[in-house]
Formats: structure tokens, C-alpha cells, sequence
């Protein structure tokens, strides 16, 4: 009896679990029959071209060649030089390693199948601390080196004194000890009532450059900040001049200092007239955060996000990309930052050469700290700061990204995850289109889908996102925008002729933005005139009425045969299109051009009676077209912050020689930027919108028509055909949708940071 009752038991527990399982089955199946496909994640269709490693002759060194060329120098032993990120002043360093750029004549005949490989060479740089002087070399051939050699008169025609060097993280770690023993230490009263400063609270400083008011000058004015978020906001009204020329920290002494608006010429003056109660004290109390970039209210909602549905459209294989008609290599220099080389449209060369030069700032105050400021950033390093960008921020979520490598200041190769990003973007408006409302109803339109080259250089306190856009018509834009935080001075009597204040005694400091381009450009070949167009109105009589006239605008056109003549200055009227041309012709008989638009908000431009004025001459210049020399490779160097007054590199004697620009290889140094008069929505953070600068490379009479027209991007369709995919690919959508492949989200940009606490 039981167990048939047994039985019965497990029959019915098998039937319900044999209806459980269909039930589940059916569920299942209708929820993963609801699922879009994931979206491809290679190439759907194939790419219009092939990668070519020919392109690796532009590309950064590798982390082996840098540790190659690094031994190489070490096993040098009569140039005892020391690699230890910490060395002194007085000894040698080894500061620099970067790539060494062929001839461009050996490159293009290499890039064009008519010649051999350049030989593969690394630039070094060398502080020679005991002999008082700086050297280049350049050492080869790599992988494997075996000889250098001095470049230094060869490229500045000059020697360069070693007080044109760089501050080293040596000699900041020896300046933040001068400041804690002679500075902070015998004003610990001061520094606790007026800053908080104990054992726990520290201030933080900023240093201001030019080091002083002429050649030799190593005097360097430090403000000092709050150590809180975005520090350069919060200044507390003390600075100091350091004057650290000799390359024996013993011997450095303190010239100035500057608290609450009255100057001491002693750290003992101050310390005594503090304590008899003779200075009007600065009385500390608790700043509010304002300067953090936390956000105030949480994210409750993801922003609009872009996938590839058929696979991406451009491919990137070492340094080199393919993307649709075009193709590029590219590299990033520690010192100028991004650049690309080999630019190609439907395989006819566009530009050799498309890089930044140099980012400059001049600045306006009352307090020494930043009355004479003037900030060169690739003497800085501007490739050096670009750190890991930040996937669906900085770039898209489903960019690519690509590690970098970077010598500069360390004892090893350092490694920069993710620095680089490259993807397609729609740009948000349509590149072409019309609607046809009057005769043959119809619309014919394109997507504006463009792809974007970016790197994020966190200078200090800017960061300046640089984009080189490659467009569909055959365009090229080279773009920066500024973010970050502004540099501010403590407010004190006659601060706001210089700014407005953003926050409790906190001035905004009025300051210029010069960035500065180089554009070599190979239309058509490297045989080019430069060539001016605009308008004028002409009074022209009626032809149907001859007595009757009127003001028609006229072309008006003229090529400018001399570099000097074709320096075009800012302060002078400049032909709204400027035109690098081939005597080459396109089918309607008009010279292929490629035009420079630029785009620009700048503000004055030093005055060339100032002495430093030189060593950033270029911003004289919207548009400096100079005859191409290897000699010539750059407009700034990285000696220009530390001796403005007799700069390693003064642009403007490229042009005082005034050769001939008729049927040569030209270059184009374009000079963009804008004003910036900080304001209080500057507070925490400067935005990207308004604030930037560029220059378009815009076909001319280039090609025969539009090449955009060929693009399968287009779309057409007339009355009757709305719905049909033929011309229209937009129409299907909805039927070919999936969801995106994505990468899990990751951040390593905090390793490559400078550790202040390491130096001690």
C-alpha cells in the first residue's frame, strides 16, 4: 500500500516538473527572441584601402628603442650621465629621448617607392650640470645604436647655457625642501594664523614663468594656494622669489617675498614686523570646496551614446589609419604633442606634415606671480601631460585607444595607457543636402560623419583637448579646445584692471591663448605658389543699360611670391582665402588648391618691443607661408620658457631671409587662440564652449566636383520611394538595429602621475 502510494507520488511530481520545464522553455524563448543581436565588431565591409608599415618611419619610439638608446648613452662613460630622476643640478642628466625625424625629402622618396628606408634615429638631450651647459645629440642607427653625434650649433646655431633648462623633478624636490626649511619653517606662527598650515595642512605651490627679466635670470616668483581641489583657485595672498641660478642648491637664496600686499625683502623681516604687529595680517578661516569637480547632484541618467551597427569603418594598425578615402600616420611627440604625417585622400598626398607647435599664454596682474607671466608649454612638454583618456568622456565609449610611450624626466620609459583616441563621429549636422520643393521633387542629403584623432594635455592647470578631423570632402581640421582651471591671483587694491573676481579674494587673471600649427602641405606634388583671394565691389555699367550701373562684388586674386610678403600679421587686413596651389590644373582649368581657413578669437600679440617677444615671434603671424627646410622643423623649442630673452629658436629669422615661395615646397605655421577674461561660470572649471581655435584645410578647385558625392553614405530618394532602402539606407533601419559591443569600463591615467611625496 505504500508503496503504490509512493508511486503515485513521484509520477506526479515528474508531470509537474515536465510542465514546469515547458512553461520555462516557452518564457525563455520569448525573452531571448525579443533580444537585438550584438553588433559586429569587425569590419562588415572591406577597407577601400591597405595598411602600409612604410608609415612606421613616423611612428614614436618604441619602449625597447627608448631603453636602447638610454644604455647606449650610459655605456658613454666620458659623458658621465646619471639617469636617476632625483640628480642634483650640479651633475649630468640624461632629461630627453624622442624620436628624431628623417628628411622629408628621404621620407617621401621612401614613402613613394623611390628610395631606401631613412635611417631610424632618436633625438637625446642632455643637462650638463658640472660643465654648465646643455647638449643635443643624435644617436643611431636603432634598434640597435651605435654612434652620436652633437647636434646643438648645427640646430640652434648657438650653445646653450644650462640655465636654459628645464626645471627637473631634481630640482623641484630641492625647491619644496629650500621652502620647508628657510620659508615655511621660521614663520610657523604665521603660517598657522593666516593659513592653517600645521602638521597636517600644507599650502601648495605654483610656480611662474619666465624665471626672471633677462638672459641668465634663474629667479622664479612661487604663489602659494590652499592644498585643496583644484588648488590653482584658491591663492592665499603669499609668494615668494626664489633665486636658484646656481646649479648648487647651497647657494640659492630667497630675494623677495610678498605677503598680504607689502613686500620683505627677508623671511626675518617679515617673521619680525608679523610679530610687532606692523603688517595687515591675513587671518585664516575655512575656504569652502569650490573648487572640486565632485558632482553636486547624482547621476541619474546615461547621456546619448554612439555604436557602430555594421562594424567600424576605419582600421589602425601600428601608426597607421585607414579611414574610408583617407589614410594618416601619426605619432606623439613629448614635447609638441600630436602629429600626423603621410595624410592621404583616395591615395593622392594631401600634407607631409600636420602638427602642433607650441601653446603660449601671456598673462595680465598686480602681484609679481603673475605680472610677467608667460607660459611656453612645449618647452613644458606638451605630449608629455597626455595621460589616459577617459572612455565616454573624453572620447566616445566605443573609440579606440591607444598606448603611448614617453621619455622625459624619468629614469625609465614611461608607459601612458589609452593616451591617444581615434574614432567616427557624426558630427551632429548633415555635410550636404537639399530639398527640392519647386521642380523634380526630391531629397538628396549626407550624414556629416567625420573621423576624429584626439589627445588630452593636462598642462598644469589647462587641459587642452587637440582634434585632427578627417572629413568626407576632403577637408582636414586641426582644432583646440581649453578646459581646466583658470590661474588666479589673491585679490589685493587695483587686481580688478586685471580680471574679475570669481570667488571670496580670488581674482580670475585676464590672459591670452596663442596656439600655433604647422601645416605642410603637398598639393598636387610639392611644387606650390601661395595664393590670395577676396572680394572688392566694382561700379560696372548695365549691359542691357549701359547708363545705368551697379556695385557688383568682383573677384579678386594675387600670389604672393616672397616670404616676407606672405607673413600675413594679425594686426593688418588679411584675404579671407589663402590658398596653398599646384600649377597643376583641374578639369575646368583652375589651379588644385587646398585652402587655410582659420578660425580664430585671439587677443593682442605682444609687442615687439618687448625683449621676450622673440621667442614667440610666430604669433606676429595668422598665416606664415616659409619655404620648407629640414633645419627649420619647428617654430618654438624646449629652451624658450627659460631664456625668452635670447630664444633658442626665433621664428621670425625664418622669414627675414625672404626667399623665393614660387614653385616650392611650402609650409603654412597657422597661429589660432582666443582672449579669455575669466568670469565667474569659469568657477570650478573652465568650458570647451567658446574657448578654442583652429584651422580647416578646405579643397579648391582640388578635384573636379564634391568627392562626397561618391560616399555610400548618401542618401536620395523622390515622391514614391520614401520607403525604399536602394538610395536610402536610413529607411532600413529600424529592421538592421542591434546592440553595442562594449569594453569594460577601465582607468589607469593615475600611474603616470607625478608623485610630489616621492621626491622627499
Amino acid at each position: 500500500m505504500v508503496e503504490r502510494r509512493m508511486n503515485s507520488l513521484v509520477k506526479w511530481a515528474l508531470i509537474l516538473f515536465g510542465l514546469f520545464s515547458v512553461i520555462l522553455n516557452i518564457v525563455l524563448i520569448g525573452i531571448h527572441s525579443g533580444r537585438k543581436p550584438k553588433c559586429s565588431g569587425q569590419h562588415v565591409h572591406q577597407l577601400k584601402g591597405k595598411h602600409d608599415d612604410r608609415s612606421l618611419v613616423f611612428a614614436d619610439l618604441t619602449q625597447e628603442e627608448y631603453l636602447q638608446v638610454q644604455q647606449y648613452m650610459l655605456k658613454q662613460r666620458e659623458l658621465n650621465i646619471s639617469t636617476r630622476q632625483t640628480t642634483m643640478p650640479s651633475e649630468n642628466f640624461l632629461f630627453l629621448i624622442d624620436l628624431s625625424l628623417p628628411k622629408k625629402s628621404e621620407a617621401v622618396a621612401y614613402l613613394d617607392g623611390n628610395g631606401t628606408k631613412p635611417v631610424r634615429e632618436a633625438t637625446v638631450v642632455v643637462f650638463y650640470g658640472k660643465k654648465g651647459h646643455i647638449k643635443e645629440y643624435v644617436v643611431g642607427p636603432l634598434p640597435k645604436p651605435t654612434n652620436h653625434r652633437d647636434v646643438t650649433n648645427e640646430r640652434y646655431k648657438m650653445e646653450l647655457p644650462i640655465t636654459k633648462r628645464l626645471v627637473t623633478v631634481g630640482e623641484y624636490a630641492l625647491m619644496f625642501k629650500f621652502f620647508d626649511t628657510e620659508v615655511f619653517s621660521k614663520l610657523k606662527k604665521l603660517m598657522k594664523e593666516s593659513f592653517g598650515v600645521d602638521g597636517e595642512k600644507r599650502l601648495s605651490a605654483f610656480e611662474q614663468m619666465p624665471r626672471g627679466v633677462q638672459s641668465g635670470d634663474r629667479k622664479t616668483w612661487v604663489s602659494f594656494f590652499r592644498d585643496m581641489s583644484g588648488m590653482y583657485i584658491h591663492p592665499v595672498g603669499f609668494e615668494a622669489l626664489l633665486n636658484h641660478k646656481s646649479t648648487n642648491a647651497s647657494e640659492w637664496k630667497l630675494e623677495k617675498l610678498l605677503y598680504n600686499e607689502e613686500y620683505f625683502d627677508t623671511v626675518e623681516e617679515l617673521k619680525t614686523q608679523y610679530d610687532k604687529g606692523n603688517v595687515k595680517k591675513i587671518v585664516y578661516k575655512k575656504s569652502p570646496d569650490y573648487g572640486s569637480l565632485k558632482p553636486r547632484k547624482k547621476p541619474l541618467q546615461i547621456p546619448p551614446q554612439q555604436f557602430y551597427t555594421e562594424g567600424k569603418r576605419y582600421s589602425i594598425q601600428d601608426n597607421h589609419v585607414l579611414y574610408l578615402d583617407w589614410s594618416f600616420a601619426f605619432g606623439l611627440s613629448s614635447l609638441t604633442g600630436m602629429r600626423v604625417f603621410d595624410v592621404r585622400f583616395d591615395g593622392e598626398r594631401i600634407a607631409y606634415e600636420i602638427s602642433v607647435q607650441e601653446a603660449m599664454s601671456v598673462y595680465g596682474s598686480v602681484t609679481p606671480g603673475m605680472i610677467i607671466t608667460k607660459f611656453l608649454d612645449s618647452s613644458i612638454g606638451i605630449g608629455r601631460f597626455a595621460h589616459e583618456l577617459v572612455r565616454g568622456v573624453d572620447c566616445p565609449y566605443n573609440a579606440d585607444y591607444v598606448d603611448t610611450y614617453r621619455y622625459i624626466d624619468v629614469p625609465v620609459p614611461v608607459r601612458f595607457r589609452n593616451s591617444i583616441c581615434i574614432f567616427e563621429h557624426n558630427m551632429g549636422q548633415p555635410l550636404r543636402r537639399h530639398f527640392s520643393d519647386f521642380f523634380h521633387n526630391s531629397y538628396g542629403g549626407m550624414v556629416n560623419s567625420a573621423l576624429v584623432f584626439r589627445t588630452i594635455t593636462a598642462i598644469g592647470n589647462y587641459d587642452y583637448m587637440w582634434d585632427f578631423i578627417f572629413y568626407q570632402s576632403g577637408s582636414v581640421e586641426a582644432k583646440v579646445h581649453a578646459t581646466g582651471y583658470i590661474s588666479s591671483s589673491y585679490l589685493v587694491n587695483g587686481s580688478q584692471e586685471y580680471g574679475h573676481q570669481v570667488a571670496e579674494r580670488v581674482l580670475g587673471n585676464i590672459h591670452t591663448h596663442f596656439i600655433n600649427f604647422k601645416v605642410d602641405l603637398d598639393v598636387a606634388g610639392v611644387e606650390n605658389v601661395f595664393q590670395t583671394k577676396d572680394m572688392e565691389f566694382t561700379n560696372v555699367s548695365l549691359p542691357w543699360m549701359p547708363d545705368r550701373y551697379a556695385m557688383v562684388p568682383r573677384l579678386v586674386e594675387k600670389q604672393l611670391r616672397t616670404e616676407q610678403e606672405a607673413a600675413l600679421r594679425y594686426d593688418t587686413k588679411i584675404p579671407r582665402y589663402l590658398h596653398i596651389a599646384s600649377r597643376k590644373t583641374n578639369r575646368w582649368g583652375h589651379q588644385r588648391s587646398y585652402k587655410l581657413q582659420v578660425f580664430s578669437f585671439a587677443g593682442d600679440h605682444l609687442p615687439e618691443s618687448q625683449t621676450e617677444e622673440r621667442s614667440m615671434s610666430w604669433a606676429r603671424y595668422k598665416v606664415a607661408i616659409t619655404k620648407h627646410k629640414d633645419s627649420e622643423q619647428t617654430s618654438s623649442s624646449l629652451y624658450s620658457q627659460n631664456d625668452v630673452w635670447t630664444p633658442a629658436v626665433d621664428f621670425s629669422k625664418y622669414i627675414e631671409d625672404n626667399e623665393s615661395i614660387e614653385n616650392q615646397d611650402l609650409v603654412a605655421w597657422v597661429t589660432t587662440g582666443f582672449l579669455h577674461i575669466p568670469h565667474a561660470e569659469d568657477i570650478p572649471n573652465t568650458v570647451t564652449v567658446g574657448n578654442g581655435g583652429g584651422v580647416i584645410l578646405r579643397p579648391h578647385n582640388y578635384f573636379d566636383e564634391d568627392p562626397s558625392i561618391s560616399s555610400t553614405d548618401s542618401v536620395y530618394f523622390s515622391p514614391g520611394a520614401e520607403g525604399s532602402c536602394e538610395n536610402n539606407r536610413m529607411a532600413c533601419l529600424t529592421h538592421e538595429t542591434c546592440t553595442p559591443t562594449l569594453e569594460t569600463f577601465t582607468y589607469h591615467g593615475f600611474d603616470g602621475v607625478m608623485k610630489f611625496e616621492d621626491w622627499k
